[in-house]
């Protein structure tokens, strides 16, 4: 029997609140409670401007007070994370626990080199899944294109910049790995094809100058995907290793929305160039944002920065809208210390073009809302493109080469 959200709150309840008689269960002190088997976590709000000092007696008592719950239930509380944020959500203090019921000693693992988040004293930490990863044969360089949130039109940006690199002679192949809801056969016009297998390998489909692959052509259009991880897991190294890619330039990954097994299944699998991050201006959507870009960090993949779609819509006359509040995503770009790769306009051509699975209009309007959005599509190929070669270059990959003439 493992640790519950329940046994977590019942401890709290003893623990001393921040005014006299109250408990950290009661009033407003708690947030957020998260646990399973050994592990428990908690998100708490106190005084503002409390000093560091009290925060951590007030994290060390809960974390005795969760540890006597859980010894009570004969489960060893191994980690306890506390996590104390102020009325913006922002985190202003976080203390950590680990090793409080350790196995038999061995070797510490050393921390990983180049910085990065510290390890919980006690506890070993997690390897780097980009450790291990292999290249993909055939295939230079791997793309990811995620979201923290579904609806920020990750699945628009994966498939212009796909569409785009190609345009510039690239070799280009995008995958559409959003296992539960896959867009790419209505936003490609796949309706009328089939899939073909030659000796056990899947042929992608060839339009719009890239080849496709995607679970939407694999299974009925209407059936829904009722899936536990091991199985989205299985599926998405099918469409991985089991596709004929040839050799390809890039290849594009249009990732499922959040931070889930897909996600963690491609670090394992395959070495990327590094993500891009979608979102929105929105709060809401920036909050998922970072979410998402600190899972790629986390598994040790590099954010080659973020887009912001949607940031303003353009009229057929070419008059701008700035319907959800443009720059929310750049400036979050700013405090995560990472690219802005740039800004997608909503138009009408947009919608109506993705409906008929024409992106290659997108690239080619001539009205003022069509050369809009074709500049500013451009401008997010070339941004990624240059990120992706200065990744490499960062990584070792490649070398900078000098030509004299």
């Amino acid at each position: 029997m493992g640790i519950s959200k329940d046994v977590v709150k019942r401890a709290l309840a003893t623990v001393p609140g921040a005014s006299e008689g109250s408990t950290l269960a009661s009033g407003d002190h708690v947030l957020w409670v998260s646990a399973c088997d050994s592990y428990a976590s908690v998100r708490l709000q106190w005084r503002p401007g409390a000093p560091a000092a009290e925060l951590e007696k007030v994290a060390d008592a809960a974390r005795l007070a969760v540890a006597k719950a859980a010894a009570g239930i004969d489960t060893p509380l191994d980690s306890f994370i506390v996590d104390f944020v102020d009325h913006a959500g922002t985190i202003v203090k976080q203390c950590k626990y680990g090793g409080m019921n350790p196995p038999p000693a061995k070797p510490a693992a050393a921390a990983p080199a180049g910085g990065g988040h510290e390890p919980i004293p006690g506890l070993k930490p997690s390897p780097n899944p980009q450790g291990k990863a292999q290249a993909l044969p055939g295939v230079k360089q791997i793309i990811a294109v995620g979201a923290g949130k579904g609806g920020v039109g990750k699945s628009t940006v994966a498939l212009n910049l796909a569409v785009g690199l190609a345009r510039q002679g690239h070799a280009v192949g995008l995958l559409d790995a959003d296992i539960y809801g896959p867009s790419m056969p209505t936003m490609l016009g796949l309706d009328g094809l089939d899939a073909i297998v030659r000796e056990k390998q899947l042929e992608p489909f060839c339009t719009h100058g890239i080849k496709a692959m995607t679970m939407g052509k694999l299974v009925a259009p209407d059936q829904p995907l009722i899936w536990r991880g091991p199985m989205a897991h299985g599926a998405f190294k099918q469409l991985t290793e089991q596709t004929n890619w040839g050799q390809l330039d890039y290849l594009v990954i249009d990732l499922p929305p959040g931070t889930g097994d897909v996600a963690l299944t491609m670090a394992q699998m395959m070495q990327l160039a590094g993500a891009v991050v979608v979102c929105t201006p929105q709060k809401v959507a920036q909050d998922d944002a970072v979410r998402a870009a600190k899972m790629f960090r986390q598994l040790g993949i590099e954010v080659l920065g973020v887009v912001e779609n949607m940031s303003y819509f353009v009229g057929d006359d070419g008059k701008t809208y700035d319907i959800f509040g443009r720059g929310g995503a750049e400036m979050m770009a700013q405090r995560l210390g990472v690219p802005f790769l740039g800004a997608i306009p909503i138009t009408m051509a947009l919608r109506a073009n993705s409906d008929e699975g024409n992106p290659t209009a997108n690239f080619t309007g001539t009205d003022p809302a069509g050369r809009r959005l074709s500049q500013a599509l451009e401008e997010v190929v070339r941004q990624a493109k240059n990120q992706v070669a200065l990744a490499q270059m960062r990584s070792g990959a490649v070398k900078p080469t000098l030509s004299i003439s």
